[in-house]
């Protein structure tokens, strides 16, 4: 009889056991979750964009003149000092090819100049003849005018016509040098490209190019030998210190940013992010398309770096940097993380952890960044909320910190 007490007292065991492993198992575990203990503290929204460095003022040294400017004897980077360096060199251009017509035009013009000359030394050789018998003339006047031979009228005109002959000599010889210069005009606009070797050996036949102000040569637009427009660019200089950041904001970011707003610049090389300050946003905006081939209307921002010329870094002009402006910025602000929000009902919501549970909350938020938002209407400090809420966490779910059980 107590055998068969103790076996059934065994097998209710068992059996107690049996149920209490599958009661156990089908009952709800609490879900595990990362949380968080929301409270004061800093609290600064930036607007995040890249931009570029680029020198605030770029002088660009253009060609005065119309010619062929030798090779650039500046290199990138080169110290150039005002009014002293020697930036390029502008030589007179080839004279351009001649058509049959043209050509036949000019030597028929080169021919009759010739002409004229010799036609202008028969005159000076006739002028002269006639200057000899009017000076005969008037000796022989004089001769006897001493005996009273002729009267005195006579006399007189002889005199004038040896200053009459004179002055036809001296007109002679002007046509004749003007007949000269005529010819050797009409044998210039002959000349073609096949005497470009020709140079002109009295020093005036280049124009040389100096730096208008103190810097470093930036770059050179016309580096080799070629020919170029007066107001063609030739090269830029400019002052590596003085530098300014422009970034291209989204307008709907731009609009958010004041005058005189404060900034750091990260991402240019260095360890340490620079400082600066909004100098002005841009009133005009215009149209960029994104990568994706999306049209944008950016607006430029300029900014100032902050820090001492001596102490900035080795920055160029178009260097790449990235741009975190302050928009609006608290020391107390309450703040919760962004991964602990979520869309509620066309609001926003967070878990909140009352007694082991979780329970949606309510919430209107204000600013925010990347990182966290403002808590304007729904929390207290001191609150805890659930942090990246899975499907799991519903209202009411039992809820686990794992940051407990990891140190348990």
């Amino acid at each position: 009889m107590s055998g068969t007490w103790i076996k059934r007292t065994i097998g209710g065991v068992i059996a107690l056991a049996i149920v209490g492993f599958f009661v156990y198992a089908l009952m709800p575990r609490p879900v595990l979750v990362d949380t968080a203990v929301i409270g004061k503290g800093p609290l600064t929204v930036t607007v995040d964009e890249e931009g570029e460095t680029r020198i605030r003022e770029i002088y660009v040294v253009s060609a005065p003149i119309d010619g062929k400017v030798l090779r650039s004897p500046r290199e990138v980077g080169d110290e150039v000092e005002k009014d002293k360096t020697l930036l390029a060199i502008i030589e007179p251009g080839d004279p351009s090819f001649l058509d049959i017509r043209a050509r036949r035009e000019l030597q028929a013009s080169v021919a009759a100049a010739t002409a004229a000359v010799r036609h202008t030394e028969t005159e000076i050789i006739r002028a002269e003849s006639e200057l000899r018998f009017a000076q005969n003339d008037l000796k022989r006047a004089v001769s006897l005018a001493e005996r009273g031979t002729v009267s005195q009228r006579t006399l007189e005109k002889a005199k004038l016509d040896v200053d009459v002959r004179k002055a036809a000599l001296e007109q002679s010889h002007a046509n004749l040098e003007l007949r000269k210069q005529e010819l050797e005009s009409a044998k210039a606009r002959l000349i073609g490209p096949e005497h470009s070797a020709q140079k002109v050996e009295d020093g005036s036949c280049c124009v040389e190019v100096r730096a208008p102000v103190s810097g470093r040569v930036l770059r050179i637009d016309k580096e080799s030998e070629q020919i170029v427009k007066a107001g063609e660019p030739l090269l830029r200089i400019g002052d590596p210190k003085d530098l300014e950041i422009v970034v291209d904001l989204l307008s709907t970011d731009a609009v958010k940013v004041q005058d005189d707003a404060e900034a750091v610049i990260e991402g240019w090389g260095g360890l340490i992010p620079l400082t600066a300050r909004v100098r002005r946003v841009d009133p005009a905006g215009f149209t960029k398309v994104s990568a994706l081939g999306i049209e944008e209307q950016r607006v430029n921002t300029i900014l100032d770096l902050t820090v001492p010329k001596d102490k900035l870094p080795a920055l160029g002009h178009d260097f790449r940097v990235f741009v975190r402006i302050t928009v609006w910025d608290s020391d107390s602000a309450l703040k919760v993380p962004l991964s602990a929000l979520f869309r509620h009902s066309q609001d926003w919501a967070v878990f909140q952890v009352r007694d082991g549970t979780a329970k949606i909350t309510p919430v209107k938020i204000g600013q925010r960044n990347t990182r966290d938002a403002e808590i304007l209407e729904g929390l207290e400090p001191g609150a805890r909320v659930i942090l990246h809420p899975s499907d799991r966490v519903e209202d009411g779910t039992k809820i686990e910190d794992r940051a407990t059980v990891d140190k348990s």
